[in-house]
């Protein structure tokens, strides 16, 4: 049996795509990925057993996409590529990657009328209502992020089957909904073994982090994320523990705002923005680190989501700082895996951060709590078990 995934932007990397696409194909499915390439990638190759079938786009299209539910254009472009995949591929099952491109899958698969698995990986009419350009002229008046969840409602309706990445995210839908609970399946976002497993460290990354007491944060670092509450407590923290040292993964546009922020604050030799790294350096970030952070703002999308890099820090033995929302909260007060703090209280960020910091014991002890969470319950290749079943069970 062939599955189609449809996802609308290059790959890789996506690593919930692809953990997903390896875990089908180990369990001997055949999977075929449709995807988007701006360059001049290979239309078809095979990666990691998946055969990726790429289809050329270009500027206007991913503009577009941003009008995929104000103006027709961009779902009937990417109609067209998916009608052309159904047609050369075999497939029996179409899994949808998010909603934006759930229009164009369903309309492309009116003659073909194959079962559909909707993935949400967010929940994107709630993330859209903080995007920059939806809060000035002209987004605020061409994109609607209710627009936005009604079609998502009623792409939820169409599937066979849906997707979701946390519990708090499925009891969301289902009291949004109404729709049947057997119709929703829980596959979070996790780390494969290999990933804490087959780990290799650059000892010239752990070597610069030697002798400062490290806090970590991995992963895109929009506003929402938090990172301007760690920034405000570094003058405090710095008084406390001289070796402190935020350090910083990732990038957004936003990233201006924080370097602002660092500099008024006078602590730019306590934050080092190493920008985009590639995920195999990951580990080495979080073997050199002492605390991991995940200092998000809450709302509805951050309030029924995991971010995967808790489990990224969760397998290494890390122990954790998280905000409130309402998915992490209880998550980590569940595996006793790390402290949480109020969201964007500065002093109660300095309080737990200095709670931490005195005690090694409890810190390696919640690191010890989280590593064997992931080990027993929550690794991909446990979860992922859900998946598997949801497709052995499709057809009957």
């Amino acid at each position: 049996m062939t599955i189609g995934m449809i996802l609308d932007a290059p790959f890789p990397p996506d690593p919930r795509v692809e953990n997903e696409a390896v875990s089908l194909v180990q369990a001997g499915y055949q999977v075929c990925l449709f995807c988007l390439t701006y360059g001049d990638e290979p239309a078809e190759e095979i990666h990691e057993g998946i055969r990726i079938c790429r289809y050329r786009s270009d500027k206007l299209e991913y503009k577009l996409s941003a009008l995929a539910y104000t103006v027709p254009f961009y779902t009937r472009l990417m109609a067209k590529k998916i009608n052309r995949f159904l047609e050369k591929y075999p497939i029996d099952f179409l899994h949808i990657h998010d909603i934006r491109i759930a229009g164009a899958v369903f309309s492309a698969n009116q003659k073909h009328n194959l079962p559909t698995v909707l993935d949400l990986h967010d929940n994107l009419p709630e993330v859209m209502k903080l995007y920059p350009h939806l809060q000035k002229f002209p987004g605020k008046f061409l994109i609607s992020p209710q627009r936005w969840k009604q079609k998502e409602e009623l792409f939820i309706a169409k599937a066979t089957k849906v997707v979701t990445v946390s519990q708090e995210f499925v009891d969301e839908v289902l009291s949004r909904t109404g729709i049947d609970q057997n119709k929703m399946v829980l596959v979070p976002n996790t780390v494969r073994n290999s990933f804490y497993k087959d780990a290799v460290y650059d000892q010239k990354l752990l070597d610069r982090f030697d002798g400062h007491f490290v806090l970590l944060y991995l992963g895109d670092t929009h506003l929402r994320r938090g990172l301007q509450t760690a920034i405000a407590a570094l003058p405090a923290l710095s008084e406390q523990i001289p070796t402190i040292l935020l350090v910083v993964v990732g990038t957004n546009t936003t990233d201006p705002v924080l370097k602002k922020q660092v500099a008024d604050l006078g602590m730019e030799d306590f934050v080092s923005f190493e920008g985009w790294k590639n995920v195999s350096l990951f580990p080495s970030y979080i073997k050199g680190s002492s605390l991991c952070l995940s200092p998000l703002h809450r709302n509805k999308h951050h309030d029924v989501a995991y971010a995967n890099k808790l489990f990224q820090y969760m397998s290494l033995g890390k122990p954790l700082l998280v905000s409130d929302a309402i998915a992490q909260k209880k998550l980590i007060e569940r595996t006793q895996s790390g402290l949480v703090h109020r969201e964007r209280d500065v002093e109660d960020f300095i309080e737990k951060t200095s709670l931490l910091a005195a005690n090694k014991k409890l810190r390696t002890q919640m690191g010890a709590n989280g590593k064997a969470f992931v080990e027993t319950e929550f690794s991909w290749e446990q979860t992922s078990k859900n998946l598997v079943h949801l497709y052995d069970n499709l057809n009957r």
